[in-house]
């Protein structure tokens, strides 16, 4: 007998809406080999369900599990306000019939598919959620959509699927500016574009918040309209008060949803193999068919063979994965063979395995290569032998039936130095950098990792193992079974040579099966020539500044960190005395309650913890309010955060070899094209602020050397005046005029001479804000003025530069349209969030708008940076860093001038001949002993 549902249950609730439209934006269009049916969505589906019913932590483990989907498009919101959901696009064509797919999965998954007419999925979640709250249980909703964050609290949370988060009180709290019992009336006053939820006009989360919070709850603050003493929001308020009640049973979903089943009916149960299986196999899905049999231990159906449907570009099927088939190299007569297959063929797939992440201070353990589908093989070179007790001179004693280094490095290095053979790699800047260390040069070179950049940036990660299951449908070994995770865990020299080359020659494998997938992808899906022009030339041009690294005097952060401890200590006891009496400074919640409780401040608000919060945000509002207390305090974390971050961390990470500093770039770090630092970043040290000068005086030149940078003028606002042709802006760029107080000019109609400096400050935050899609509020943040005058800023500039509205509403169509955005140059930047509800589309709206800005600005940079090795080789510089706009250079004292006027001339025309802009690009360039002097 079913036992009731209550105490000690937990039932979890998916939304099958949202896993369904994931997993169509996730992946790449699938048909059916058989008849061409459209299979992606399903595909994903079933992968993510597979997932999430065999993976999370016992703990969580659900003991009653549904998924829940919406019935139809109409429902009882229809006839409380027919215009609900009336923008609402229709669903895409190839996933309309895989809708009935997908409910068909869950049943054969076993689990309980509901779904109910006339009312939404969301109003099912919170009937059950409701039901079994009452009953004692507990509840996840898995799922991030902010319409059901009203129920959460009592036993009912919410789980994001995608960033794997949980989402409580505070999580909601954050999101809304209230608790999950007023999100309800928040969202009825702020209404919603996308569902069309009328709301109150002109009144948006934050403000719907602090009304709810000031009034108490929504009916309050209608009744007491007639208070609120700004005349506009009082009017609104008063003139719209029923169409807000409508609202707000629009957005409160309904607990009392009928429902034809009981909460015991949803008890988890395992999937049956043979319905399972059966579903997977009409599908054809042979990858998740074969993990589901050798999960239950039954052998997998055969799937049979269809003739695939011709196209540019057909895709071959290749066979599954087999590690067994891969080969160990132990001697030189297999390895030369494996050479010279490699050299018949002219191609393969190359990984280097080492003791660290670090490049530039990791040993060489092993290489592994791939000539094709099961061809791999692995060369063991620096595995220690299990137990040994070391050689004579202290060090670990090599495992037996290994080649020595030297000689597989000897018979390696003609052929990875092959122009005839092409190399392949995953992330294989990382390789080049391990291989140059040991005198070995690799090139022609490609890399996976920046073919699916090319392709979908912005859509998802482009690690191996993410690329791998997305892309190949496999699953490789986690490199924690080999070396385990935590105090236990174990160098990969450390790892038996059998099980690690099973590892990297699956990676080797790997990585050749992504090439064949991505490279025809690249021409079908017009990235070709960005991959081949802004991507794959990057690979020996970051490798070589990253190997030549950049000086630092850590004598002169030394003598920094002690000026910032004396400061610290002086900021602290400046604290104490506005607090009456001393605490942690660093303690945010002493600081929240000496904020909120002892001095009484307002804007406080707590944590599910019940602890205060005070972010910066929050310090800077109470700081604007005139309060020296937070203002003492966000200095004192600014000291600290240099202090921390660069002035004690920098001398740490200079190399003990080369006596420098070696940053590390990701090429795929931003979606727009920007690179990232790491290990250290040393792109984000403030540079507007006394002490961010200060710590780049420490990087500096060498004996008879001098530091060079160079440094793209306002090239944002350049590129802006050339896509969203504005004339006004292209003619002052033309002419050389201030562009912000031509701006100021324009908008506030005052002469360019003597103009006030705050007038031209505020133009400037315009100007640079509105790429960025800057809000009212923003602004108004910004510049410490109301909201109100910030928004009519920002209103006048569109007025008198209607081009930007017409470029920003032209990109946001496209973008919508087609999923993505291009650069100038034909870099192509996914846009997934673009088409969902909420505040999320207005943050993927103004990801859009920014990024063909943004990603223009980047593809130039890459373009200088790019042909500078060969304009520059004659002299003796090098180039250190790329800081976003600008490059650093450290040159001989006698060569600054050459250096300049060449670097110059290549960055003021790398956008050439590709593009010619409407603007010109104008460089400046500083010289100094050290990197402050120069910028």
């Amino acid at each position: 007998m079913t036992e009731a549902f209550g105490k000690g249950h937990h039932l979890h609730l998916i939304d099958g809406s949202a896993f369904i439209f994931r997993a169509y934006h996730a992946l790449p269009p699938l048909t059916r080999k058989s008849d061409g049916l459209p299979i992606g969505a399903v595909a994903g589906f079933c992968n993510m369900l597979w997932k999430y019913i065999q993976g999370g932590k016992p703990s969580d483990q659900p003991t009653h599990l549904a998924v829940i989907f919406d019935h139809s498009s109409k429902t009882f919101r229809n006839d409380i306000y027919p215009l609900y959901k009336a923008n609402r696009p229709p669903a895409p064509e190839d996933l309309r019939p895989q809708f009935p797919l997908t409910r068909e999965a869950t049943r054969a998954h076993n689990i309980a598919c509901i779904e109910t007419e006339g009312y939404e999925a969301d109003d099912i979640i919170a009937a059950l959620s409701c039901k079994a709250r009452d009953a004692g249980g507990r509840v996840t909703i898995v799922s991030s959509d902010k319409d059901l964050m009203q129920l959460v609290g009592g036993g009912v949370g919410m789980l994001d699927p995608i960033k794997n988060k949980d989402i409580g009180p505070d999580e909601v709290r954050e999101k809304f500016g209230v608790g999950p019992d007023r999100v309800v009336d928040v969202q009825a006053l702020a209404g919603d574009s996308v569902d069309n939820v009328p709301g109150a006009p002109g009144i948006g989360i934050k403000t719907a918040a602090q009304l709810i919070d000031e009034y108490g709850d929504l009916e309050t603050l209608l009744e007491r309209a007639v208070e609120i003493k700004q005349p506009k929001r009082r009017q609104t308020l008063i003139d719209n008060a029923d169409l807000i009640r409508i609202s707000k049973q629009l957005v409160q979903l309904d607990c009392d949803t009928p429902l034809d089943f009981t909460l015991e009916s949803l008890e988890l149960r395992d999937p049956d193999p043979e319905a399972l299986l059966d579903f997977l196999t009409r599908m054809e899905f042979r990858t998740l068919t074969q993990r589901v049999a050798d999960r239950f231990g039954a052998e997998a159906p055969v799937i049979v063979e269809a003739a695939t449907v011709a196209t540019a570009s057909a895709k071959v099927e290749l066979p599954p994965i087999d590690r067994s088939l891969y080969t160990i190299i132990r001697d030189e007569t297999v390895l030369a063979e494996w050479l010279a297959e490699i050299t018949q063929k002219g191609i393969v797939a190359i990984d280097t395995e080492t003791t660290g992440l670090d490049e530039m201070q990791a040993d060489l353990v092993g290489v592994s290569l791939c000539t094709g589908p099961g061809r791999a093989a692995y060369i063991p070179l620096g595995h220690v032998g299990e137990g040994a007790a070391g050689d004579l001179f202290g060090g670990p004693t090599l495992a037996e039936g290994q080649m020595p280094l030297e000689r597989a490095l000897a018979l390696l290095k003609p052929v990875l130095a092959d122009e005839a053979v092409l190399k392949i790699g995953q992330n294989i800047k990382y390789d080049c950098k391990i291989l140059a260390r040991l005198g070995l040069k690799m090139g022609p070179i490609e890399d996976t990792m920046l073919m699916s950049y090319a392709l979908n940036a912005g859509e998802h990660n482009h690690g191996m193992d993410e690329l791998s299951e997305t892309y190949l449908g496999h699953k490789c070994v986690p490199i924690k079974d080999l070396i385990g995770s935590g105090k236990s865990q174990i160098g990969f020299a450390q790892v038996p040579v059998e099980r690690a080359g099973e590892y990297a020659a699956e990676d080797a494998e790997v990585t050749w099966r992504l090439w064949h997938h991505f490279r025809p992808l690249l021409s079908r899906e017009h990235v070709a020539t960005a991959y081949e022009v802004l991507e794959r030339p990057m690979v020996p041009v970051l490798a070589e500044m990253e190997m030549a690294g950049i000086r630092i005097d850590a004598d002169h952060l030394r003598r920094m960190s002690s000026a910032f401890a004396q400061k610290m200590a002086a900021l602290e006891e400046e604290i104490h005395g506005l607090a009456g009496g001393p605490f942690n400074v660093g303690s945010p919640k002493q600081l929240g309650e000496i904020l909120f409780e002892r001095m009484g401040l307002s804007g406080g608000k707590q944590g599910k913890t019940g602890a205060f919060s005070t972010s910066a945000d929050v310090l800077e509002d109470l700081a604007a309010e005139g309060h020296d207390l937070p203002a003492r305090v966000l200095d004192w974390r600014g000291i600290s955060k240099l202090k921390s971050t660069y002035t004690d961390a920098l001398p740490t990470h200079v190399n003990a070899d080369t006596g420098r500093v070696h940053t590390s770039y990701s090429i795929t770090g931003a979606q727009t094209g920007r690179l990232a630092s790491t290990d250290p970043n040393l792109q984000n040290i403030p540079v507007r602020t006394d002490e961010g000068r200060r710590i780049r005086e420490a990087f500096v030149a060498g004996p008879g050397m001098k530091i060079i940078s160079l440094d793209y003028s306002q090239i944002e606002l350049r590129i802006l005046a050339h896509v969203a042709s504005i004339p006004a802006l292209k003619q002052a760029f033309r002419d050389g005029i201030d562009i912000h107080a031509m701006t100021a000019s324009q908008m506030f109609g005052v002469p360019v001479d003597g103009m006030d400096p705050m007038i031209r400050r505020r133009a400037k935050a315009i100007n640079f804000g509105v790429i960025y899609g800057i809000s009212g509020f923003g602004l108004a943040r910004n510049l410490r003025i109301p909201r109100a005058e910030a928004q009519a800023f920002i209103d006048t500039y569109f007025e008198r530069f209607p081009e930007i509205r017409a470029y920003m509403d032209r990109t946001v169509a496209e973008a919508k349209q087609d999923g993505f955005v291009r650069t100038l140059f034909g870099r192509r930047i996914k846009t997934p969030g673009i088409n969902q509800s909420g505040p999320a589309a207005g943050g993927a709206r103004r990801a859009a708008i920014n990024a063909p800005i943004q990603g223009a600005a980047a593809d130039i940079i890459r373009r200088a940076m790019i042909r500078m090795p060969d304009a520059i080789r004659d002299l003796p510089a090098k180039m250190l860093l790329q800081v976003h706009d600008e490059l650093v250079f450290e040159v001989e004292e006698g060569a600054v001038d050459d250096l300049i006027r060449i670097a110059r001339d290549v960055m003021e025309n790398a956008a050439e001949p590709a593009i010619k802009l409407d603007v010109p690009l104008i460089v400046d360039a500083g010289v100094g002993a050290n990197w402050a002097e120069a910028h």
